[in-house]
């Protein structure tokens, strides 16, 4: 390997480390305010702690088997996301203003942020890395069948992509089609399998391949 080879292979291998652009600068910022003594940081862990495992995707989750499961509610949560949400003790910042994308045999919704990162903490906690990345932002909107590919997800040719581009004002939640042969599971069965990735659009719900209990 020649010096000028090693110093490429060097120089790949330790950024490639390194976490995405937006995460760095959030780190820099957060450091920045802890030596001005503006924020705790044991405050800061304990609020990503709770949205990450309490307030994480499992309340998204809990709406959306409820909504499978209760033609009222669903019709409801379609009507005004907000108000149904809240009648279920999901709500707080960044959840205020709650649409819900209803997936079709026809349509299937995205969901991204292209001009920073809104997301709908109450319901799906806190954003993944991707979702923040300024190539899901821009390539969502532009090629969004090829940004589902790369998730692993190919829809049929002839189902719709509508992809929705959430604000300050408005936070998307997509409501996935429930999976066939589960029409007979509880409220509960169901909260188990519906992910984060399916209610913003980069996934569908599957059946696990072990029987369910």
């Amino acid at each position: 390997m020649t010096t000028k080879d090693q110093h490429d292979h060097d120089h790949h291998h330790g950024h490639s480390h390194l976490p995405p652009d937006p995460e760095l600068r959030a780190k820099a910022l957060e450091t920045v305010l802890v030596k001005k003594g503006l924020i705790d940081p044991e405050a800061v862990a304990k609020i990503i702690d709770m949205y990450a495992h309490k307030i994480g995707p499992q309340n998204g989750a809990r709406v959306v088997a409820k909504a499978w499961t209760d033609e009222n509610f669903k019709r409801e949560l379609l009507q005004d996301g907000t108000a149904a949400i809240a009648s279920l003790g999901y709500s707080g910042r960044q959840g205020e203003h709650m649409v819900i994308l209803e997936n079709t045999p026809d349509i299937h919704n995205l969901v991204v942020c292209t001009l920073c990162s809104c997301y709908p903490w109450p319901v799906l906690g806190v954003p993944p890395t991707w979702y923040k990345s300024d190539a899901y932002r821009s390539r969502a909107i532009r090629e969004p069948r090829a940004v589902l590919q790369e998730f692993g997800l190919i829809l049929p040719e002839g189902k719709q992509v509508k992809v929705w581009d959430s604000t300050a004002e408005i936070r998307y939640l997509v409501l996935p089609q429930q999976p066939h042969g589960t029409q007979d599971w509880s409220e509960d069965q169901l909260a188990q399998i519906v992910t984060r990735n399916s209610m913003i659009g980069t996934a569908i719900v599957e059946v696990p391949d072990e029987p369910h209990p």
